[in-house]
């Protein structure tokens, strides 16, 4: 094989590894986080908030970032009427906050969240874009998120790669 014939196999969809289906859609390693976001039928809410908090240009930046995305399930667990309050224009810095306390720098896989919750002994902490901390730990095999109130939040689906990052699925809103 020449060189220029190794370097297009190389840059073909086929070499990125397969990510799972979200919300039944595909999800495009080529695309954004909210490129990706927006074709999911489990995560409209998600994406609704995002919009009312201005932070479509921000997740569609390069980051990268690991966001852990809430399905539309997860804001429904969330007391009658919240989600409809928190995406009014004055509370977008409230919104803005607990939507950042979803998103930590840097693209970390599930194996590189799993490599620092060994290195601390059973829990890592993750410092999130919005500023406090998310704890990081296993249940069995099942990667749980703790936040600042004390809840906790199962990632359901791994590793879904972005072009600037890297999304994991989560059944519960996390509050700062």
């Amino acid at each position: 094989m020449t060189m220029m014939a190794l370097a297009a196999t190389a840059l073909t969809p086929a070499a990125f590894a397969a990510n799972p289906m979200v919300g039944g859609a595909a999800m495009y390693p080529t695309k954004t986080i909210v490129d990706n976001a927006v074709n999911s039928k489990d995560h409209t809410t998600l994406v609704a908030a995002v919009k009312a908090a201005g932070l479509v240009e921000t997740l569609s930046g390069p980051g990268p970032f690991t966001v852990f995305a809430p399905t539309n399930a997860a804001f429904a667990k969330l007391p009658a009427g919240t989600v409809d309050t928190l995406v009014k224009p004055e509370n977008k810095a409230t919104l803005t906050g607990i939507l950042t306390y979803h998103v930590v720098s840097g693209a970390m896989t599930s194996k590189d969240i799993a490599a620092a919750i060994k290195k601390g002994g059973g829990k890592a902490t993750l410092t999130t874009v919005q500023g406090e901390p998310l704890t990081a730990w296993m249940k069995g095999n099942m990667l749980v998120l703790t936040d600042a109130k004390g809840g906790n939040s199962t990632v359901t689906i791994k590793d879904v790669m972005q072009s600037n990052g890297v999304i994991h699925v989560v059944d519960t809103v996390l509050m700062p």
